[in-house]
């Protein structure tokens, strides 16, 4: 299904155009003769500036890091979730809640602005998460499959009908978003997240143990692998990648180490469920939110373990006779490469492979966090885009938080419904800008470097 909208009512701007200059040859008394004038119509395309962005006055109401903007591609556009760009700049959007019976939104800029004036919808009338292209496909999934449809040289959306790549994951109550990524060698890789918080015997219940061995990780908490270029295949089709994974909302491949990454969304609830162990104050704290660097084989501890950046340790859960100091069967366990503060939920990793901004951003992990729920009674936190300098495949430096106050200005709410917007896809567009997308409004920011602009205009 396909339909046009116009979106007549966003900014546009228009930008000035040199004035093309004609030398006329005349002949005179003096026998001047008119050569080539070395002006020529090439040499004056090359004087002429490139399109500039232009920033909204206030950043479409977020705050970034110096010497960068920010203006809004399309607003109002439902529950947006991550993204994909092509070549050409068309942007791709998977959407939560399908709009007149179609999964994704595509997006134009046909004035030059850099604002998409152009949307149409299309794909399954499915939920989700998850989109991707690869090899001239748009790749996205459901919460129990993953779908491709082809791209057509020339138009914004398919006409063609979807095709099924894999089916017949579990239907399953919580962490049901299928999030994907593909390698260089025709390889796709599918998150499939914990159906629980802990694995107890009686979920989310003080006082329950947990199942031991966890039923759930034969099909579930962990990254599985499956052939890109193969339809119709289901989930023993595929292979377990890496387990132990509570739920890998953020996963990417990155070409620069040719190598898996993920950050995981650590357990919630620690005190309601555990308040021997753990206070309000602890529990708001713990466990970390974790950047995995995955190879194949890993094992990530859940639901067994959780991570203690106050500790740098791997902690035994207490569903499995912690008690916030052991360690026991943790000890070996896979750490992550850097931990951030609990509850952040991360939803959204990109590694930035563009030229536009500085040097240091170069090969740098981006990071979009959706903001809590369990800091209660403390203040909501996370709701911003991270930014981590890495080298060589790990980090080398402390994160920032790169773009901030997408819940409100002073940063602090209560419940996360309050949140004006809350960041979930990312994405680098193909002139090097970072792409910004928020599931509360439909908003989507485009982030350029302000020296880039000034480049542009010499």
């Amino acid at each position: 299904m396909r339909n046009y909208t116009n979106l007549s009512s966003m900014k546009t701007f228009s930008g000035g155009f040199n004035m093309c200059f004609v030398m006329i040859c005349m002949a005179s008394t003096l026998l001047f003769s008119c050569e080539n004038n070395s002006a020529s119509e090439d040499s004056m395309e090359q004087d002429e500036p490139k399109p500039e962005f232009v920033a909204d006055q206030d950043n479409g109401s977020i705050a970034l890091e110096n010497g960068f903007s920010a203006y809004v591609v399309a607003d109002d556009l439902g529950k947006t979730r991550h993204m994909a760009i092509r070549d050409n700049g068309d942007i791709y959007v998977k959407l939560r809640e399908p709009k007149d019976g179609a999964a994704i939104l595509a997006l134009r800029d046909t004035t030059g602005d850099g604002r998409a004036d152009i949307k149409e919808y299309f794909g399954e009338d499915v939920g989700g998460s998850g989109i991707g292209i690869h090899d001239g496909y748009v790749y996205y999934t459901s919460n129990t499959a993953v779908y491709r449809i082809k791209l057509e040289e020339g138009t914004l959306s398919p006409s063609g009908a979807s095709e099924i790549v894999v089916e017949g994951f579990l239907e399953q109550p919580q962490h049901a978003d299928k999030t994907i990524t593909f390698d260089g060698s025709g390889n796709i890789y599918v998150n499939i997240g914990a159906p629980s918080n802990a694995c107890q015997e009686q979920m989310r219940t003080p006082g329950s143990p947990g199942q031991d061995p966890c039923p759930q990780l034969e099909r579930q908490a962990g990254i599985w692998k499956f052939d890109a270029n193969k339809l119709g295949q289901t989930q023993e089709d595929g292979e377990r990648y890496a387990t132990g994974i509570r739920n890998a909302v953020a996963v990417q491949w990155n070409s620069n180490t040719n190598s898996l990454y993920a950050m995981q969304h650590g357990r919630d609830q620690l005190n309601n469920l555990w308040p021997k162990y753990y206070n309000d104050s602890t529990s708001a704290e713990l466990p970390a939110e974790e950047f995995l660097k995955v190879e194949q084989g890993d094992d990530f501890g859940w639901p067994y373990c959780y991570y203690d950046p106050s500790k740098e340790q791997k902690i035994l859960a207490p569903e499995y006779g912690g008690d916030a100091v052991k360690q026991g069967r943790c000890e070996s366990i896979e750490k992550p490469i850097m931990a951030f503060p609990a509850h952040w939920a991360p939803n959204a990793l990109v590694f930035y492979n563009g030229d536009q901004f500085p040097e240091k951003y170069r090969n740098g992990a981006f990071i979009a966090f959706h903001g809590s729920w369990n800091r209660a009674p403390f203040p909501m936190e996370g709701y911003n885009v991270a930014f981590v300098p890495m080298e060589n495949g790990v980090p080398s430096g402390d994160y920032v938080r790169f773009a901030d106050e997408f819940a409100n200005e002073g940063g602090d709410i209560d419940t996360p419904s309050s949140a004006e917007f809350r960041p979930t896809g990312l994405a680098v567009g193909p002139d090097g800008s970072l792409y910004i997308s928020d599931d509360v409004k439909g908003r989507i920011w485009r982030v350029f470097s302000n020296e880039s602009q000034k480049m542009a205009m010499k």
